[in-house]
């Protein structure tokens, strides 16, 4: 019963900490929201900008950095850069 338990609690835990972006990432269609979500998601927010009617956010996690460009409409990604 006990390892049920435990196994329960790592199976519904897993998806935070395996959270990755992609293009079908949905991260909210305002700046707040965006970063929010990428907070929420571990990533450490270097700097915000609205440009051409996408919200673009740079990032770092761990030894990762990147940016993102989010659609003000949808709330999905269009484009990611990792580096």
């Amino acid at each position: 019963m006990r390892t049920l338990i435990i196994l329960a609690a790592l199976l519904f835990s897993a998806p935070v900490y395996a959270a990755e972006l992609s293009t079908d990432t949905v991260l909210g269609t305002t700046i707040s929201e965006v970063q929010t979500a990428l907070t929420d998601m571990g990533y450490e927010i270097r700097k915000t900008e609205l440009e051409n009617g996408k919200i673009e956010v740079y990032f770092v996690k761990g030894d990762k950095m990147g940016e993102v460009y989010v659609s003000t409409v949808t709330g999905k990604i269009i484009k990611l850069k990792m580096k």
